[in-house]
C-alpha cells in the first residue's frame, strides 16, 4: 500500500473503540464514531474511509439500520463493512450480511482474526477501486476517457434541461500535434498529451468533467456554467496552454464552446455544435476561442482583459 487505508470505528461502548484502534493503529489511519448517527455524518467527510468497522447494538440507530442506509446511497454502497458484535447467532450473522456486509466478527475478538480480516477486505477494496478506475480513465492522461464521458454526458444533460440549469461544453485541440509527433516524436508527444491534461485538470471544479476524447482532443464538460462563463475559463486555459511550453515545446490549443439550449435536442447535436466551432477556430487560424451561439460563430474577445 502506498498509501494507510481509513478505517472508520462505529461503537457507542468506548472500551470496544480503544480495543479495535489500538490493535488498528500501526498499520491504518483510525476515525471514529460513537454511534451510528455520527457515523452515517463522518461517512461523507475527508478523509472517506476505506472499511467500516461497525457494531451492531447501538442506541438511536442500529448497527443494522446504518448498514443498510449506506448501502442504498451510491457513494457510500462499495465502503466494505465488518459488523463486530456480541450477536453470535447464524441467525444474526446471515441477516448483517443479507444487508450488505462483507463480513462479521463476534466478541470477544481477537486482534489476529481482527487485522487478518481487516486486511482482506482492504486488499479487496483497493483492487476493486483500482479496475473502476482503470475502466473509466484514460490510461495516458488519467483523465476520464471517452467511454465514461458516454455516459456521464448523458446524465449531465438530462439534469440541466430537468432543473432548468446551465451547462455548457468546450471541445479543447492541441494546434498541430501531428507536427509535433513528426519532429519530437510519439515520446514527447505523449508528454505533451500529459502536460495540458494536467493543466486542463487543474481547473475542473467537482461539478465539472475532463474527458480525453480521443487523440489530441479533450473535452470538459462545464456543470452550472453559462456561455459567457465558458468562454472566460475556455480564454484562461487558452491563455495558460500558450504560455506553458509543455515539454518544452511552443504548444497552443484551439477551443469550440457551446451552451445547452432548447434547440439542441440531444448529447450527439451538443458535441456536433462545440466541434463546429472548433472547425471555425481551426480555419481561422487557430489558437482561438470560438463560440457556438443562435446559428453563429462568435471569437472571443475578452484577451486584453486578462492578466497577464
Amino acid at each position: 500500500m502506498t498509501e494507510k487505508a481509513v478505517i472508520l470505528i462505529v461503537d457507542d461502548t468506548r472500551l470496544n473503540i480503544q480495543t479495535l484502534a489500538h490493535i488498528l493503529k500501526n498499520d491504518y489511519i483510525i476515525k471514529i464514531a460513537h454511534g451510528g448517527a455520527q457515523a452515517l455524518e463522518l461517512v461523507a467527510q475527508d478523509p472517506i474511509p476505506d472499511l467500516i468497522l461497525l457494531d451492531v447494538e447501538m442506541p438511536e440507530i442500529s448497527g443494522y439500520d446504518v448498514c443498510r442506509r449506506l448501502c442504498e446511497i451510491k457513494d457510500t454502497a462499495n465502503i466494505p463493512i465488518i459488523f463486530v458484535t456480541g450477536k453470535d447467532s447464524a441467525q444474526e450473522e446471515e441477516y448483517g450480511l443479507s444487508l450488505g456486509a462483507v463480513d462479521y466478527i463476534t466478541k470477544p475478538i481477537h486482534p489476529s482474526v481482527v487485522k487478518a480480516r481487516v486486511n482482506t477486505h482492504i486488499t479487496l477494496k483497493r483492487q476493486y477501486d483500482l479496475l473502476k478506475k482503470i475502466a473509466v480513465r484514460d490510461q495516458l492522461t488519467t483523465l476520464y476517457n471517452r467511454h465514461y464521458l458516454t455516459d456521464a454526458l448523458m446524465r449531465k444533460v438530462a439534469y440541466a434541461a430537468r432543473h432548468k440549469e446551465p451547462l455548457s461544453i468546450a471541445i479543447i485541440d492541441i494546434d498541430h500535434f501531428k507536427n509535433i509527433n513528426d519532429t519530437y516524436g510519439h515520446m514527447v508527444g505523449d508528454d505533451v498529451l500529459r502536460e495540458i491534461a494536467s493543466i486542463i485538470d487543474r481547473h475542473t471544479r467537482k461539478e465539472d468533467i475532463a474527458a480525453r476524447f480521443g487523440g489530441e482532443e479533450f473535452i470538459l464538460v462545464l456543470g452550472s456554467c453559462t456561455l459567457e462563463d465558458a468562454r472566460i475559463k475556455a480564454e484562461q486555459l487558452r491563455k495558460e496552454i500558450e504560455e506553458y511550453y509543455p515539454a518544452g515545446i511552443d504548444v497552443t490549443a484551439s477551443f469550440g464552446i457551446v451552451q445547452l439550449g432548447e434547440s439542441i435536442h440531444s448529447c450527439a447535436h451538443l458535441l456536433d455544435l462545440a466541434d463546429q466551432a472548433l472547425y471555425r477556430a481551426k480555419k481561422e487560424g487557430r489558437n482561438k476561442v470560438v463560440s457556438y451561439e443562435q446559428e453563429k460563430f462568435f471569437e472571443d474577445q475578452t484577451r486584453v482583459a486578462l492578466p497577464k
